[in-house]
């Protein structure tokens, strides 16, 4: 009785919690005070699940201007903006709700969780505490949507990744072998005070061991000698069953003093540091009745301390948790637009993320074998797009096209049918619901919630017939959703499609035409990088300048990064190392063709530096990250002006030493004469 009263006043206060946060959706919100029976019941609900959607609300997006997805980005580029965005800013909110399909009522039922997180150095994994980088556009955007800080901040769930557990782990052992080594070490008696020190506390542990073996009753011995001490840095006490004393008011050298002293001369006694009532250590000299009784009690008591050491890591582990029951129980994983999602999930919950888009595909991969990604649904299958029409394919209205009945499914609107509409009800703890006032958009757990409607709605429109479906059918395996399966959007501005499977990129035909024209002239071989010329320069003067010097055709397009870089795609491979061999002449000489030369322009102040794409992919994948490219780059360590690139076409020695200068002096001499 008295254990279902516990179940019952926990279900109230869990139901009057979510209601505190919302009074109009139904969603579980978790913080740490609910927590652990949270996942009690999220692991009986992934169980039963046939599909669990997710969504993640994070403090910021870019951490640079120049870091945001731009045309002219390369797949390993995305990538690693993608990795920089993960690593640098914080998950606050995390929403996970299963969806199971009820074939007695003909619905789906919905349980949508709202995990508030925040981490928090529980465990001293290195000296340095958790930082992240906040945008204050997306706190502005967090606000306006009701974002409670207070609740993640104060409440939230932290926790440790596996590579942080690993890293604890190894850290303990470490600590551990240190710990045997030190006792196994003899402290050097350097000064006089010391020896005296040693002296006094030899004859004091001599007189308690010897009092002790005299008395067997408990030691009046030990209460004549040290309990009366007026310090009181003797205490005696009991610990395993065995006499021992406490002691209190040392330094950490003078313990280490008496540790060599209880090992040098007395074989019965141990000298041990345990943990004490408070989490803090305490020195204990223990009496014990053999040698073989002494090593086992020095074991004993490292096993102690290494046992509660690994639990405190246990408890630290936290909401990764949650992300470790999605992973052992393979099911599908729905989200929208969610590679930053698990870019995020990586970062904070497996491990650091590989440099190398591959490794990163083939780890999630292996955590998550089955993702459907809505947005490459809606904007991939012809079905869909033709439902979807000129409608945008942001959650929100994709949830509003596809899921009107669910979208409006108060009490005034819930007469209304939909003859192909998929039905969803909410669950949270013992109360069902079928009817609401419409959530809070950005909230993790109801995005969730909606990227779960969306992905039904969708299934059903594929032709999909939950009537038929039986609950041991893999949803993912479909032969109507396998062509969509693992596949995600890297860019979703350049149409930049991974498949987690394979790792390769999928082909542009996937995303709409526009999108692939834009691409399609991208060669990356050929593009030039430039930084650190006159901020107020225009891109069309720097298109115009260089034009002048190689052709009214030479420069196919150029893409701005910020003020102070761009990157230039020339029309040839051959142009790229023409013109970094040009700049560099330019920068040697000293004279008037140089002065006067269209480059010159560009050159102005001395600070202009070029290379090829792959230093810009260099300089992305640093973890530092400056508001501009020109301070970047510096930042990174590049201290050269221009680095040149092999040419692509022989020619011959005479021509290769003239060939720069010549040019130089002409295409000035033609500059000049135009003006």
């Amino acid at each position: 009785m008295r254990m279902r009263g516990h179940q019952w006043l926990r279900k109230t206060l869990s139901r009057a919690y979510y209601c505190t946060f919302s009074s109009s959706f139904p969603l579980k919100h978790v913080t740490q005070s609910n927590f652990e029976s949270a996942v009690a019941d999220l692991k009986t609900h992934l169980k039963a699940a046939d599909f669990v959607a997710i969504d993640l609300e994070m403090t910021g997006v870019t951490s640079a201007p120049w870091r945001e997805s731009m045309e002219f980005d390369r797949f390993d580029v995305k990538y690693l903006k993608v990795k920089d965005s993960a690593e640098k800013f914080a998950v606050v909110q995390l929403g996970v709700c299963p969806f199971r399909w009820d074939p007695l009522r003909l619905s789906f039922i919905a349980h949508p969780h709202n995990f508030f997180i925040f981490p928090r150095q529980e465990v001293p994994i290195d000296s340095s505490s958790y930082e992240f980088l906040c945008q204050t556009t997306s706190i502005d955007f967090l606000a306006k949507y009701h974002f409670d800080f207070n609740a993640c901040i104060r409440q939230g769930v932290s926790y440790l990744s596996r590579g942080q557990e690993d890293e604890a782990l190894r850290r303990l052992n470490l600590r551990y072998e240190n710990e045997l080594s030190e006792q196994a070490r003899d402290v050097p008696l350097v000064s006089i005070t010391d020896i005296l020190f040693s002296e006094r506390m030899k004859n004091r542990l001599r007189e308690w061991r010897d009092g002790l073996l005299k008395d067997t009753s408990g030691g009046s011995q030990l209460e004549g000698s040290f309990l009366n001490d007026s310090n009181q840095q003797f205490q005696n006490i009991f610990y395993k069953m065995r006499p021992a004393l406490s002691l209190n008011g040392f330094t950490s050298h003078q313990l280490r003093l008496i540790q060599s002293v209880t090992k040098k001369h007395f074989k019965d006694l141990a000298s041990v540091r345990v943990e004490g009532e408070s989490s803090r250590s305490q020195q204990l000299v223990v009496y014990t009745d053999s040698e073989s009784d002494r090593d086992l009690l020095k074991k004993e008591v490292m096993d102690d301390y290494r046992r509660q050491a690994e639990m405190k890591i246990k408890a630290a582990i936290g909401f990764r948790h949650v992300i470790d029951l999605l992973s052992s129980e393979k099911k599908l994983i729905v989200g929208h637009n969610c590679f930053l999602d698990l870019a995020h999930i990586h970062s904070k919950f497996l491990g650091p993320l590989p440099l190398e888009a591959e490794e990163f595909v083939y780890s999630v991969n292996k955590c998550f074998p089955y993702i459907i990604d809505t947005k490459i649904l809606l904007n991939t299958n012809n079905i869909l797009k033709q439902r979807m029409k000129k409608s945008k394919t942001s959650l929100s209205s994709a949830f509003l096209s596809l899921c009107p009945q669910i979208a409006f499914a108060s009490k005034e609107s819930c007469n209304l049918t939909f003859s192909s509409s998929v039905k969803v009800e909410v669950q949270v703890d013992d109360t069902r619901s079928s009817s609401w006032i419409s959530g809070v958009k950005h909230e993790a757990g109801y995005d969730a919630f909606m990227t779960g409607c969306v992905f039904a709605q969708a299934c059903n429109l594929l032709g999909i017939d939950f009537k038929l479906y039986s609950p041991s059918e893999n949803l993912a395996c479909n032969e109507r959703l396998q062509k969509h399966a693992n596949l995600l959007y890297l860019s979703w501005i350049n149409g930049d499609i991974i498949d987690l499977s394979t790792g390769h990129r999928t082909a542009e035909s996937l995303r709409c035409r526009d999108l692939k024209k834009s691409q399609t002239g991208i060669l990356f071989e050929n593009i030039v990088l430039i930084w650190g010329f006159p901020s107020k320069l225009k891109t069309s003067v720097i298109k115009d300048r260089i034009s002048k010097v190689f052709g009214p055709t030479s420069v196919t397009s150029i893409c701005r990064l910020d003020e102070t870089a761009v990157l230039v795609q020339f029309s040839k491979l051959k142009l790229v190392a023409d013109f970094l061999a040009v700049k560099e002449t330019l920068e040697r000489s000293n004279d008037a063709f140089s002065v006067l030369h269209p480059l010159s322009t560009i050159l102005e102040g001395g600070n202009t530096c070029a290379a090829s794409y792959e230093t810009y992919k260099d300089i992305c994948s640093s973890p530092v990250s400056k508001l501009l490219f020109a301070d970047q780059a510096e930042a990174v360590g590049i201290r050269w002006k221009t680095k040149l690139v092999e040419r692509t076409e022989e020619l011959e020695t005479e021509e290769q030493d003239n060939f720069h200068e010549e040019n130089a002096a002409n295409t000035v001499s033609v500059y000049v004469e135009q003006n």
